[in-house]
């Protein structure tokens, strides 16, 4: 009888096993499009593993960023809004002490919407989301936190130091405490996620492996560099060797799940946060990265400032790789993980679209009719992209006010602006739509910010001054 119960009670747990996906979200920083072998079948840098999951997976041939630069693009991936809706579109600058610099917390991560539904989460790397306790990410949807919380971070061991104002240079964090690294900082994330891979449980858990590879400062091992010596360009030989060694990391994030059974029932995301630097006017000197085929880089709203590499791997699902040329956002990403974890969206606030569907080919055609962007830097500018035609602004040379035909011109050599009025007045009207939603942008630029921030204590020690010297001098009797 006893025996009959156990048993019972063995099936019903059994059934009541948990079949939802781990899901792995990795974010290059500042990569260029053409520099991984899978969006061009050959390449100067070796990206074996990045490749096999793209050959075994998807390809999403027009995936984008949802904006040129990291702070914003992030913004957008972990709550699956674009970041204009909360007037979120400058980095945001390191501060431990102001309440107001980072994402806002109202708003929700996607991490935050499957905690509550019984996922383990966890984050390795850059966040650059805010500074001060309430912004970390533990307070913003991850139970666990290993990286740090500025923009980047020195690659060396033994270059942080206490006390420095510039985030670069301090301590690892692990969840509110500091963490020292002995080894190069992209392997020792990816040690890190892999040992978080393998003491998981049996609960589903979603993982943000955010790297600052290959965002400056350019430091790579000598080892590394040394397998790109071909290479004329210095700077690149260091640049190429920041990658390979992310590509190596992330084989050892996929081996820890295929030693710990965990492979075919994980869903794992890569793309870039934007696209890598080109040498335009305000950065002439940045040429190490490859956006080609396309024009211009990060910061631009050109496609090679928004348009990245991106795939999908899930052998589960994905039975064999791929290419998808639908419009994908990395917005989708949110959406796809409520959507697989059974997580709550009722509010109606996610802007992507859960692309399970077309990644099993239950679906055909563009996730997204269109895809939107928009910068603070200088008043009008805007990009918004269809399947067939792009229209944008941006004061960038040879471009400014400009229509691309993306069907026989994905690459945007030729600006045929005002040549279609019909299809640009198309196109302004559906962006005029999304921008009615949107607010206007909060945060001011690092450079002003922190103008003003040291103006404020020069006042500060100013008024200070005057009030000490305006105090009388005291006589004991």
């Amino acid at each position: 009888m006893h025996s009959f119960v156990l048993l019972g009670l063995c099936l019903s747990f059994t059934s009541m096993a948990d079949d939802r996906p781990n899901i792995i979200v990795i974010l290059a920083d500042d990569l260029g499009y053409n520099d991984v072998g899978f969006t061009n079948g050959s390449t100067q840098i070796k990206t074996p593993r990045l490749n096999e999951l793209a050959e075994q997976g998807i390809t999403f041939e027009n995936g984008y960023a949802t904006h040129p630069y990291c702070g914003p693009s992030r913004a957008g991936l972990l709550t699956g809004r674009y970041q204009a809706r909360f007037g979120m579109e400058n980095n945001v600058s390191y501060t431990p002490y102001d309440p107001h610099m980072g994402l806002p917390t109202e708003e929700l991560t996607f991490a935050e919407r499957l905690q509550k539904v019984g996922y383990n989460t966890a984050v390795f790397g850059k966040w650059h989301l805010g500074g001060a306790p309430k912004f970390q990410p533990n307070k913003q949807g991850f139970d666990y936190f290993y990286g740090f919380l500025d923009g980047g971070h020195m690659y060396m061991p033994g270059q942080v130091h206490v006390g420095s104002p510039d985030g670069y240079w301090l301590p690892i964090m692990r969840n509110n405490l500091p963490a020292e690294f002995d080894e190069y900082l992209t392997t020792a994330l990816s040690r890190d996620a892999a040992k978080y891979i393998k003491r998981s449980t049996d609960e589903p858990f979603m993982m943000y492996l955010s790297y600052n590879a290959p965002h400056a400062p350019l430091q790579a091992p000598q080892e590394t560099i040394n397998k790109y010596k071909h290479i004329k360009n210095k700077n690149r030989q260091i640049y190429a060797a920041m990658v390979d060694e992310m590509d190596q990391g992330i084989g050892m994030v996929v081996d820890a799940l295929k030693e710990k059974g965990k492979y075919e029932n994980t869903l794992i995301f890569f793309l870039s946060d934007n696209g890598g630097l080109y040498p335009d006017t305000w950065w002439p000197q940045f040429d190490w990265a490859d956006n080609s085929p396309f024009r211009h880089g990060k910061v631009a709203l050109m496609e090679g400032g928004v348009h990245v590499p991106f795939i999908a791997h899930w052998p589960n699902k994905i039975k064999k790789g791929f290419k998808f040329d639908g419009l994908v956002s990395a917005l989708d990403i949110a959406a796809t993980s409520v959507a697989l974890a059974k997580a709550d969206s009722s509010d109606g606030l996610l802007d992507g679209v859960n692309l399970e569907p077309y990644m099993t080919k239950r679906k055909t055609g563009t996730p997204h009719k269109a895809l939107f962007w928009r910068l603070e830097e200088a008043d009008n500018i805007w990009a918004v992209r269809t399947m067939t035609g792009k229209y944008m602004q941006q004061g960038l040379p040879g471009v400014g006010r400009a229509y691309f035909d993306m069907v026989n011109d994905p690459t945007e050599q030729v600006n045929a602006v005002d040549k279609y009025p019909q299809k640009q007045a198309e196109l302004a009207k559906l962006w005029n739509e999304w921008n009615k939603n949107n607010k206007e942008n909060i945060l001011r630029q690092s450079n002003e910010y922190k103008s003003a921030v040291q103006a404020f204590y020069e006042q500060l020690n100013k008024d200070d001054r005057a009030q000490a010297n305006a105090r009388e001098k005291y006589i004991v009797k």
